[in-house]
């Protein structure tokens, strides 16, 4: 006797990955919306804030001459500044999305020209001293986290704890004084300031530039290397725990082995994310550390532009600052599921 067969439909399902793929697609769209609502609040705070700031940035331009009512009318007519607020801040949003960002006032000259000008010096002294205190702190850290406990752990924490919490500012001072000035039996070995001695050609003008980087490069380091050492420290000391590394071990790997192939690389989400927001910050310079040294940079036209103010200037380099910051840490959101595909499902 035949046996009845019931025929049983069967769902058709997506193949292997499919899910996932979506998944990270929105998450992806996701991302990017963030950044760019981000950047829009940006662009419209930096209009109303430094507007803010007291002080006429014309009569500032004038050096205090005294000029008439007339001559003042036409400057704000040629800056823009005699027009409604409402019709300034929908020129300004109009033009900042086509990418124009204006005119400076004290140059007169585009303010993405100035920009464009500044940004390799301060990629310069950021870049350099992002690369040593990046590794060190890497480096530092993971040895640290691995010797938990031991002296060399806590004099690189408390090292660590103390510079970060330096004022970078106090920091270049000090080291201007000691250093550059020269203090007691110490001779003053480098440059107060700036860029260049100036009239030095080929070799000998990077070594010129080289000798200025020194102590700034040594002032950023110091300061921002502590923040990296305990980020990764504290990373690592988490995944020390975990039976996957006992299960390594008890297999017969060898300590280093252990730490670099396993323990690191699932250490390294907050590493990264630390990583690139500090790129954010070395594209947009750093301020005050540039300002004490006088270094040609974005940072020290940023000061120079604030105290005027030179508006156009101060908004340009702001949102420019901003954005440099919004995507890196986007780039450091869309890097994590490469890492660890859970962040991204």
């Amino acid at each position: 006797m035949a046996a009845d067969v019931t025929s049983v439909p069967v769902e058709e399902t997506a193949g292997p990955g499919a899910g996932t793929r979506s998944g990270y697609v929105r998450y992806v769209g996701g991302k990017l919306g963030g950044a760019v609502v981000s950047l829009l609040a940006v662009l419209v705070t930096g209009f109303f804030l430094f507007r803010l700031i007291p002080g006429d940035p014309v009569k500032t331009m004038t050096g205090g001459r005294p000029i008439s009512t007339a001559q003042l009318a036409e400057y704000r007519r040629e800056f823009g500044l005699d027009l409604p607020l409402w019709e300034q801040f929908t020129d300004y949003c109009g033009k900042a999305l086509t990418g124009d960002l204006g005119t400076s006032y004290q140059f007169r000259a585009p303010v993405i020209d100035k920009i464009s000008e500044a940004l390799p010096n301060t990629l310069l002294l950021t870049g350099t001293a992002f690369v040593l205190y990046t590794a060190l702190g890497m480096f530092l850290g993971t040895r640290s986290a691995w010797r938990h406990g031991s002296l060399s752990d806590r004099v690189n924490t408390g090292l660590a704890l103390t510079l970060y919490s330096v004022p970078s500012f106090w920091l270049g001072l000090l080291l201007i004084i000691v250093f550059s000035v020269g203090v007691g039996p110490i001779p003053g070995l480098f440059p107060t300031g700036g860029m260049e001695s100036g009239g030095k050609e080929g070799f000998a003008y990077v070594l010129d530039v080289a000798h200025h980087l020194v102590l700034p490069v040594v002032t950023l380091v110091a300061v921002e290397y502590g923040q990296t050492l305990l980020v990764t420290r504290s990373a690592l000391l988490d995944e020390m725990g975990s039976d996957y590394l006992t299960t390594a071990r008890a297999k017969g790997l060898r300590d280093d082995l252990v730490r670099r192939r396993h323990a690191v690389p699932n250490a390294l989400l907050p590493t990264v994310t630390l990583v690139f927001v500090n790129l954010g910050r070395t594209v947009a310079g750093v301020i005050l550390v540039e300002t004490v040294f006088s270094w040609p940079g974005l940072g020290g036209l940023f000061y120079q532009a604030l105290s005027v103010p030179d508006l156009p200037l101060v908004q340009g380099l702001f949102l420019f600052f901003a954005a440099a910051v919004i995507v890196m840490n986007t780039l450091a959101d869309l890097v994590y599921p490469l890492l660890d595909p859970r962040v991204g499902r």
